[in-house]
């Protein structure tokens, strides 16, 4: 399989190689499959304006990822947020002062909920998991019991325009989504926080004997992947035109695989956001496609749990 794939003259990297591996079968299955629908700009459209929500959530869910820990409080801190700025928003939906006050309001709050997580982890000792699966349940509760469960709608245009405009074609959140790629890689490649970022996944221990602040590190981690799950935030709201407690939850494990599939490694030290950003498009061409198809949503996430089960394996092959 090896030797194939460097005939190809594909990438040195074992996850990069795969995925456009699978990627490219992924298309041509569906040219064969579907033929010109798939390829209609209608529905190429409706890829890309599906990927960025689950892009953003994958971002949050990565960095955490690769500090060895997991995040399982994004969808609930995005929630949380969304719910913070749709209740200043509704008080003058018109007034820009107002909508900018929601925004800071909403960041501060998703601000707010990494630093809590970062501090039960860092600080008190909590493992990552057990810290964001309390943190979740815990906001869960306040988001549903501030809000009554119900439904917060009627926003301004300027901020449904953030789901619904395009610059020559190409949705607005897509290309948000490429602004919070490229400016979370220039973090994790070109700055020393990154760097520790890595080296704290590889080995904590060591980290924290060479003189690096461990426990900043995870605090600034647990913030970063916060104010992601703010951006996440402004995505839902104007594609939904409404704030609710209980959006998005099915994002959950998505973002997880979308992680893992990206070569984000789950113990932590190795992953690179590009190839999130490939995973991405491979999930949402074969969810895109298996629609087409008519096949069910069921039998998809089960094509998904294949081939996360068959990408590790072939990555451990080649270890």
């Amino acid at each position: 399989m090896n030797q194939f794939l460097d005939t190809l003259k594909l990438p040195k990297d074992a996850s990069a190689r795969y995925l456009i591996v699978l990627l490219f079968g992924s298309l041509a299955f569906m040219l064969i499959a579907s033929g010109e629908v798939f390829y209609s700009l209608s529905n190429l459209q409706s890829i890309a304006s599906q990927i960025p929500l689950l892009g953003v959530f994958a971002l949050a869910m990565a960095v955490c990822m690769l500090t060895g820990g997991i995040n399982l409080s994004i969808i609930a801190t995005t929630n949380a947020s969304a719910l913070v700025m749709a209740n200043i928003i509704v008080i003058a939906p018109e007034s820009s002062a107002v909508l900018v006050l929601a925004l800071l309001a909403g960041l501060v709050a998703a601000i707010i909920i990494g630093i809590f997580n970062g501090m039960l982890i860092a600080y008190i000792g909590v493992s990552p998991i057990l810290a964001t699966l309390g943190s979740m349940t815990l906001i869960n509760g306040i988001n549903v019991l501030l809000s009554g469960g119900s439904v917060i709608s009627g926003f301004p245009d300027s901020l449904l325009l953030l789901a619904s405009g395009a610059v020559l074609g190409i949705p607005i959140p897509l290309l948000l989504l490429v602004v919070i790629g490229f400016i979370l890689w220039v973090i994790l490649e070109h700055t020393v926080l990154g760097q520790t970022i890595f080296l704290l996944g590889s080995n904590e221990e060591a980290t924290h004997y060479s003189g690096v602040n461990t426990k900043k590190t995870l605090l600034y981690v647990y913030a970063i992947s916060s104010i992601l799950c703010w951006v996440a935030a402004l995505i839902m709201m104007a594609k939904f035109n409404s704030a609710k407690a209980g959006y998005g939850e099915s994002y959950l494990l998505t973002a997880i695989l979308a992680s893992v599939l990206g070569g984000i490694n789950p113990d932590g030290g190795f992953g690179r956001v590009i190839g999130i950003g490939i995973a991405l498009i491979v999930l949402q061409v074969l969810e895109s496609g298996m629609n087409l198809l008519g096949v069910s949503s069921y039998l998809t996430m089960a094509l998904w749990g294949g081939i996360i089960i068959l990408f590790i394996a072939l990555k451990r092959q080649k270890a």
